[in-house]
């Protein structure tokens, strides 16, 4: 694959390392065709985005180990 750029023309830096999110789980705000939920952008979530995610369909907290997915915890 080659190397994503960012809105800068620069290339990706690690975002999260711990856990590795993103839609290929290798810690880059990097997308692809089959990524459906535009995994763009990197965050600090707080404890009111993910009750409020939750509740609109979006648990992003609870594990999913079928997706390399541990969830997410504040901060």
């Amino acid at each position: 694959m080659a190397e994503s750029i960012n809105v800068f023309g620069n290339i990706l830096e690690p975002c999260c390392n711990n856990p590795k999110t993103g839609f290929f789980r290798n810690g880059l705000c990097d997308t692809c065709s089959e990524d459906f939920g535009f995994h763009t952008v990197c965050i600090m979530v707080t404890k009111d985005f993910l009750e409020f995610s939750k509740k609109m369909g979006n648990d992003l907290s609870t594990p999913h180990p079928a997706y390399n997915f541990p969830g997410l915890k504040p901060g």
